[in-house]
């Protein structure tokens, strides 16, 4: 049977991808991209000369039967997304299941990812943590965020920038002031930034920005921790 690789990629330095992941990127015989033209920058950088497709949040469960195709033809494909691991707030959970139930091989290629990466530089407890991704727009999203307020564990988050306020003044409506918050923007990156304070003080700083701008993640202490 053929192998279904899922490829960590980098958040952001492109010298963070692994020898492995490269090695592998050269093995496949077709990648699936969360966007091609993203992809195509890394592929360049690393000279790996293979055909993409795109495999995105909005046509993975068609794609996903073309991939099983390939599969089943004898080749080997390699799933990478934007930037980090495949399936986590990403595509690719589809694929994989897909492939174990066709008794295709899933081999995971380990690497950066931002939830990880945050929750360790955040200096707030990550021996056991809840990974939430991004929260639902609209319908569900208090729910969710009464029971980060309520968690005795940290908490990991993806907040998109123009959302970054409105969360953290309902997190503070629920936290209240004491609350300990770590927000990590642009990691690895040229404007790499890592925010941590309790919750009155960073709301207050960041409300206080003219704009937001970068890929953040959000870790909020569980709610009895204490400094």
């Amino acid at each position: 049977m053929s192998n279904l690789y899922i490829i960590a990629t980098p958040i952001g330095n492109l010298g963070d991808i692994t020898y492995r992941a490269v090695e592998t990127l050269k093995k496949c015989d077709i990648i699936a991209c969360e966007d091609t033209r993203t992809s195509s920058v890394l592929l360049k950088h690393y000279q790996i000369e293979k055909p993409t497709i795109s495999f995105h949040q909005h046509n993975e469960h068609n794609k996903v039967e073309h991939l099983m195709n390939l599969l089943d033809g004898g080749q080997n494909v390699g799933i990478i997304s934007d930037a980090g691991m495949p399936g986590i707030s990403d595509p690719g959970f589809l694929a994989a299941r897909a492939a174990h139930q066709k008794g295709h091989t899933v081999t995971p290629i380990p690497g950066p990812d931002a939830a990880t990466t945050a929750v360790v530089a955040s200096g707030l407890p990550c021996d056991r943590f809840v990974f939430e991704g991004f929260l639902p727009p609209k319908k569900g999203r208090q729910t969710r965020i009464q029971a980060i307020a309520e968690s005795e564990i940290t908490s990991v988050i993806y907040v998109s920038p123009h959302k970054i306020i409105r969360f953290l003044e309902k997190l503070h409506q629920f936290c209240g002031d004491e609350r300990w918050v770590c927000i990590a923007r642009e990691l690895t990156k040229k404007f790499e930034e890592i925010d941590r304070a309790q919750l009155a003080d960073i709301t207050q700083r960041w409300k206080a920005r003219k704009s937001v701008k970068g890929e953040i993640v959000v870790i909020v202490s569980g709610k009895n921790y204490t400094e």
